[in-house]
């Protein structure tokens, strides 16, 4: 087994690591590991990594929901169109991107480097998220209102950028939950879980005719993801999340600056 072999499974405890944590912002780092560490080529690497964001996020969502802080209702009315959007933009979008996007001079833009980049400026806008000081926090209960066409529309769109990139997108479904459902944060939190596994699953059912799967692979960086979540879990009772999330939004800052200057320069 090489270095970068290692590291990439060491890798994989980080990511459930930092989901048990805060809650989320761990399945941003998957696919970077799985093309700079493990070595796949992007495409497979979304794939893989909304499988391990999928399975993982289940164990962080049955916690919450354990301990009254996932609203079903909320969750199914934000997750149909998410998850309409991830199955068709994996099953039928993703395949139709061309190996050669366009060429700017005698660059050309392939679809790894484009989704790359894509990827990178998914990760700007997440660090930007993580390190932003919130003036308000919503913890109190509060009467749900739903605003449904709105809900439908966030939902279509996180749906499409999870397909895409592969990661949860938790850092777009919270504040949408909080914002157009009204749900307090830590509920958010536990109902964004939810939403992220869902979608995610169906998403990787979408690759499963189009990608060619190393399940023994694939089982065994999920398996030290799910012992990372669960470690990550029990250390969050002693470690400050709020300090945590914003030290890891620079080090999500740091990792897409590195990307767009891997891929571009």
């Amino acid at each position: 087994m090489e270095l970068t072999e290692i590291f990439g499974y060491l890798g994989a405890l980080i990511v459930g690591l930092v989901l048990g944590l805060i809650g989320g912002g761990g399945s941003i780092l998957t696919v970077p590991i799985l093309v700079y560490l493990i070595g796949l080529n992007p495409i497979t690497a979304t794939a893989y990594s909304l499988f391990v964001v999928g399975v993982t996020s289940i164990i962080g969502a049955f916690k919450n929901f354990k301990k009254g802080l996932v609203d079903i209702k909320t969750a199914v009315i934000f997750a149909i169109p998410a998850f309409i959007a991830v199955y068709l933009t994996r099953r039928f979008l993703v395949p139709m991107i061309p190996e050669i996007m366009f060429t700017i001079n005698d660059f050309e833009v392939t679809n790894n480097i484009f989704i790359m980049v894509f990827f990178a400026i998914i990760m700007l806008l997440a660090s930007f998220s993580m390190i932003k000081k919130k003036k308000h926090s919503n913890d109190e209960e509060q009467d749900i209102h739903y605003n449904y066409p709105l809900i439908a529309i966030e939902g279509v769109v996180v749906g499409i950028l999870t397909g895409i990139v592969g990661a949860g997108g938790g850092f777009l479904i919270i504040p949408a939950l909080v914002l157009l459902a009204k749900l307090p944060m830590k509920k958010a939190v536990g109902t964004s879980l939810l939403i992220i596994a869902a979608k995610s699953l169906i998403g990787f059912l979408g690759d499963l005719s189009n990608i060619e799967i190393d399940w023994s692979f694939l089982l065994i960086f999920t398996t030290i993801s799910i012992f990372g979540i669960i470690l990550g879990v029990y250390a969050s009772k002693f470690i400050s999340g709020k300090k945590l999330k914003k030290g890891f939004g620079y080090f999500t800052l740091l990792m897409a600056i590195y990307i767009l200057y891997k891929e571009l320069f």
